[in-house]
């Protein structure tokens, strides 16, 4: 059994590309193709100074509303 022949298949050789036009598609895909972004680097730290002074870090029993307890 032989190899078929590429031009019975429809199966025409390419012709070379020009290093002009090869280049100028690579400047233009290396132009509009996503750059990695990297991310903020964290300082760590303490982060406690977020939560201070809200609301829930009260017991239960402070955030109570008492009607008659200022009096």
């Amino acid at each position: 059994m032989s190899a078929p022949d590429p031009t019975r298949l429809g199966l025409r050789a390419r012709p070379e590309i020009d290093p002009a036009v090869l280049a100028a598609i690579a400047m233009a895909v290396d132009k509009v193709w996503p750059r990695p972004v990297t991310p903020p680097q964290w300082r760590g730290g303490n982060d406690n100074w977020r939560f201070s002074g809200r609301w829930w870090n009260q017991r239960a029993s402070l955030r109570r509303e008492r009607p008659n307890a200022g009096f």
